[in-house]
């Protein structure tokens, strides 16, 4: 039952915390601002039970929501992630509770497989909509902040490359490959011999048109493999964008593989995403559990400190790390923009809810990493005490 007071109590509250542009239209036709400035962004509720999700305004609540249309929210989607923030700020929502789903979670193949498909398999159509001519999925490198998004993605692929110190005729493995880019740049352009392998049928259909148009099938091999079923040999490895999927627990296990995959003196990279709280639980504000649910099922991030821990429990030694946090922040602002500039022809591309969830989502992404909720490491190493003689003693061939 509509509980007048409450909604009375709580917008008397919130205005005397803060000032949003905001309007909330109820479903009887009256409105509240919570701004004398015109509002940014619209909250319907629909029906008298809507109300519990705005009285418990948490990321996940709002969110959820949202995009099971129990709430109306109009508005540029980083506006709507600021304020749905604030509003679960002055509800006093900023604790990180510990995600249940993560101590549940079992990593098998046949489970991994089905969630990225779940991810990577809406169609490539509909990724190749926001994301540059390249579809590069992972976080750019901005390498004095003037560049495109198309730019940046082929400077942090090369910045990748240069350094795991590529060389020509060398044998990269690419795990997580995605559509193929960074195979094809290293092919193209520093002469390796590539594996890339990905578990999603979309993107290794489209890699491998992609290597066959340029014409590179003697040197480029696509594969729909898990890693933990490779074998072989490589100089070189980098897995961009992945490790977040291999869950917490099997951090040692995955990090062992690599480093059996990689030859004598061969040089490794993994880059990806991880949380700021050491105690590896979920964003603030129910971000975390909002994504676990809609977004990245199984996905886990670790701590910077757990993942150094378990590469050095899988035999292998940090040599470099560098934190990309600000580059992915800028990286999902772009996104984020190009979706909504073209959200009309996204809409004939999925189904109205899932178009609801990425455009949050790509917001959402946006706001943590520039709020440092969540970060960006690119971490590499090689196997550990060995000296592989041909390593630079410094970095300076990584910024030729």
């Amino acid at each position: 039952m509509f509980d007048a007071l409450k909604l009375s109590a709580w917008s008397a509250g919130l205005r005397s915390q803060l000032s949003l542009p905001l309007r909330v239209e109820l479903w009887n036709g009256e409105h509240l601002d919570f701004s004398s400035e015109p509002a940014r962004v619209t909250i319907r509720v629909p029906r008298p039970s809507s109300l519990r999700y705005l009285l418990s305004p948490t990321l996940y609540n709002l969110g959820r929501a949202y995009v099971e249309g129990a709430l109306e929210i109009r508005g540029r989607a980083a506006d709507m992630i600021r304020i749905g923030s604030e509003l679960a700020a002055a509800k006093g929502s900023s604790h990180r509770p510990p995600n249940p789903l993560r101590l549940l979670s079992k990593h098998t193949r046949a489970r991994d497989a089905e969630a990225i498909r779940y991810h990577y398999d809406v169609s490539n159509a509909f990724y190749a909509a926001w994301l540059d001519p390249n579809m590069v999925y992972s976080c750019a490198y901005f390498e004095d902040g003037s560049e495109d998004l198309a730019g940046a993605q082929l400077k942090k692929i090369d910045h990748i490359l240069r350094k795991i110190d590529l060389r020509p005729g060398q044998r990269l493995l690419d795990i997580g490959c995605g559509w193929g880019a960074l195979a094809i740049r290293a092919a193209q352009q520093f002469g390796a011999r590539c594996v890339g392998i990905t578990l999603s049928e979309n993107q290794a259909e489209l890699a491998r048109e992609r290597v066959a148009q340029a014409g590179l099938q003697g040197q480029v091999e696509i594969r729909l493999q898990d890693y933990r079923d490779l074998d072989g040999e490589f100089e070189r490895i980098a897995s961009v964008g992945m490790f977040e999927h291999v869950g917490l627990q099997h951090l040692p296990e995955y990090f062992a593989k690599i480093n059996a995959l990689l030859a004598p003196g061969g040089v490794v990279m993994n880059h990806g995403i991880t949380t700021t709280d050491v105690a590896a639980r979920a964003t603030p504000y129910g971000g975390g559990e909002f994504i676990d649910q809609y977004v990245f099922p199984q996905g886990e991030l670790a701590h910077l400190s757990t993942v150094i821990k378990a590469m050095q429990q899988g035999g292998l030694e940090v040599r470099d790390v560098e934190n990309l946090r600000r580059h992915y922040a800028r990286t999902c602002t772009l996104w984020t923009e190009n979706f909504e500039n073209r959200l009309e022809t996204i809409g004939t591309l999925t189904d109205a809810r899932r178009l609801r969830i990425w455009h949050v989502y790509l917001a959402g992404c946006a706001y943590a990493f520039a709020h440092d909720w969540i970060s960006l490491y690119q971490i590499v190493g090689a196997k550990a005490g060995e000296d592989p003689g041909q390593i630079p003693w410094s970095r300076k061939y990584m910024y030729p």
